[in-house]
């Protein structure tokens, strides 16, 4: 191993960039949401996903695969990537808090992978059990390199939280095949689903070996040029419609697109290469624009879990799976690292407070697939689409959430040549460069953020703090990235208190967003607010928001959600539509009897957890 490993024990180390990450344990995170989800995260989500790695058959198949055990292999083909997930989780959490169970679940799993793994490297149990004869011939669906991607991850997680070599060894002896066969022999294939290429690029960090670089540079290049063999999808699907430094527009299947574009901007910013940076840049702020959910969450059909046409953002038809959003976070996340804007930190606060932490129940042990920003009372779809889920037979989100929430540290804060930036607001401490800091905050509640230096190295560094772009500035004008500055000669005990503007407020949707078209949406600081039919009196759906209502903030303690920030509303209610005929008629010759009401929202990321009926965050204005 390369001393590589010890620069950062978290997800993402670049070697060069204008933002340096810190360590999952060099931020400690003390309260607030962020804090639950890891408290929660640790005693009941892990604990959950490991008792479902045998029942799942995840572990059990690679146990078949060992040639131990009996049975037939359970589950999909790609059934070796949530054990993987589930792994990284684990190493993340142990890297936050060690723990000598976490530390015997890698070692004893390490051991069964190195068991399964064939004397070349490979290491894939569906395929080693149920078509051997079949291995690397249907990329275009087979996820192999896919599931590579993900067991390296898990190595590298394993690694930087000092959880021993025996992991980082398989993940080690798999990529080197890779590189044998799709780099050294010339095998132009791709894998139809984007993984390990941002994989690949990490491992070239962790271990300072150049070829794993050079593959992930090639599978970029490759994509695009019809490579990936036709499954009835079509080549959007897996954005081999055209090469990636061609491409204006996210397309076809979210989770895909997004991790492609992560392992984009790693190779761009280990290489060096503008250009490459420089589209995924164009695709991001075609993104934001027009394929975006106001919740940041991304895909709006259900048919191939895919972006839609720009500005296709129905609110009930959205899929926004949560995969997507931990995707989103990882292409933000580098591309904050890469080029310092605050656009990005946005983002990734909004995607975090919103679309990836409804995927969660409050309790820690139900989940989300799919994030609609709508549920009707006649919802009668399969359950991927109803109440949250303990698990589902295509597992990819619960075990991919806990690995993000068990690294949420590192997402707080860099540090750069000249000081320390901070990027989303948590109580807790910062170390970073020999620098401490103190963080209090009440946050997303309040937006009063209080700072003391405990600890600095002596002379002028500077303190860059995000101003969101839903605050107003106040008292400090941002930079042109979007950061206040405050650069001083700081001493310990010294403290800057940042006051951001948490006026909840109401938001209309662009006018070429079709399904949206006369409605308005409430936010709150970082938080996007829905209406659920179990805080209304009366019927959610005859409920109408006035152009000028007025919403007030009003702290509660809800049964089944905790502490939350409900807003009141003034709407109308509006006559229920005859029970005959036909939906449709002329134009009004007076406007309906409408009466007064008070509209009660929560914030989105705490629905489903009462009565699990209508909900709305998009609602007409009356």
């Amino acid at each position: 191993m390369s001393d590589r490993t010890d620069r950062v024990r978290g997800p993402l180390a670049p070697s060069t960039g204008v933002q340096r990450p810190l360590g999952i344990d060099d931020v400690e995170i003390e309260g607030g949401p962020f804090g639950r989800w890891q408290r929660i995260n640790r005693e009941a989500g892990i604990p959950l996903g490991l008792e479902q790695m045998e029942k799942s058959g995840a572990v059990p198949n690679l146990r078949l695969a060992a040639g131990e055990g009996a049975g037939s292999f359970q589950g999909f083909r790609f059934q070796d990537s949530d054990l993987y997930k589930q792994l990284e989780a684990v190493a993340w959490e142990h890297g936050r808090l060690p723990d000598d169970g976490y530390r015997a679940f890698v070692s004893e799993t390490a051991a069964l992978l190195a068991r399964a793994q064939r004397p070349d490297g490979y290491l894939n149990s569906h395929y080693q059990m149920v078509k051997p004869d079949k291995i690397w011939t249907e990329l275009e669906y087979s996820h192999e390199m896919y599931c590579a991607g993900h067991l390296i991850q898990a190595a590298v997680a394993a690694a930087r939280a000092g959880l021993g070599d025996e992991l980082p060894a398989v993940a080690r002896r798999f990529a080197d095949l890779l590189v044998q066969r799709f780099l050294v022999d010339g095998d132009d294939a791709i894998d139809g689903h984007a993984e390990v290429e941002t994989a690949l690029v990490e491992l070239y960090r962790l271990t300072g070996e150049g070829s794993y670089l050079e593959l992930a540079r090639k599978l970029i290049d490759n994509r695009g040029r019809g490579l990936i063999a036709e499954t009835g999808l079509g080549p959007l699907y897996a954005q081999d419609h055209l090469p990636v430094r061609e491409a204006d527009t996210a397309v076809g299947h979210a989770v895909r697109q997004l991790y492609l574009e992560a392992g984009v901007v790693d190779v761009a910013v280990e290489t060096g290469d503008e250009t490459l940076l420089a589209c995924s840049v164009r695709r991001w702020e075609d993104l934001v624009a027009t394929k975006t959910a106001i919740t940041g969450g991304h895909g709006s059909r259900h048919d191939g879990e895919a972006f839609g046409e720009r500005y296709e953002l129905p609110p009930d038809r959205a899929y926004n799976e949560s995969c997507a959003a931990i995707a989103s976070i990882h292409w933000n996340w580098r591309l904050l690292l890469a080029t310092g804007h605050g656009r990005y930190a946005d983002l990734i606060e909004r995607t975090l407070y919103n679309a990836f932490a409804a995927s969660t129940s409050a309790d820690g042990v139900r989940f989300f697939y799919v994030n609609p920003l709508q549920r009707r009372a006649d919802l009668f779809e399969d359950a991927y689409l109803g109440r949250r889920r303990e698990w589902f037979a295509c597992a990819c989100c619960p075990p991919n959430i806990m690995r993000l929430v068990a690294s949420l540290g590192h997402y707080v804060a860099t540090t750069g040549d000249d000081g320390v930036s901070v990027h989303q607001y948590v109580p807790g401490t910062i170390r970073a460069g020999g620098i401490t800091l103190a963080v209090e905050t009440d946050y997303p509640w309040d937006g009063r953020v209080r700072f003391t230096v405990r600890d600095t190295p002596g002379g002028e560094w500077t303190l860059k703090l995000r101003v969101p772009a839903w605050s107003a500035p106040g008292e400090l004008t941002p930079n042109a990235d979007g950061y206040a500055e405050i650069r001083r000669d700081w001493r310990a005990g010294d403290t800057f208190t940042l006051d951001l503007d948490m006026t909840p407020r109401l938001v209309l949707p662009h006018r070429r967003i079709d399904a949206l078209r006369g409605c308005a949406a409430i936010e709150r600081g970082p938080l996007v607010y829905c209406f659920e039919q179990i805080d209304q009196d009366g019927d959610l759906e005859d409920l109408a928001l006035t152009p000028d209502s007025r919403l007030r903030a009003v702290e509660r303690d809800l049964p089944g959600v905790g502490r939350t920030v409900l807003i009141e509303a003034d709407a109308v209610r509006l006559p229920p539509s005859p029970p005959d005929g036909l939906p449709y008629g002329g134009p009004p010759t007076s406007l309906p009897a409408r009466t007064p009401a008070t509209a009660v929202a929560v914030p989105y990321y705490q629905w489903d957890n009462r009565d699990g009926g209508v909900m709305r965050v998009w609602t007409p204005l009356a």
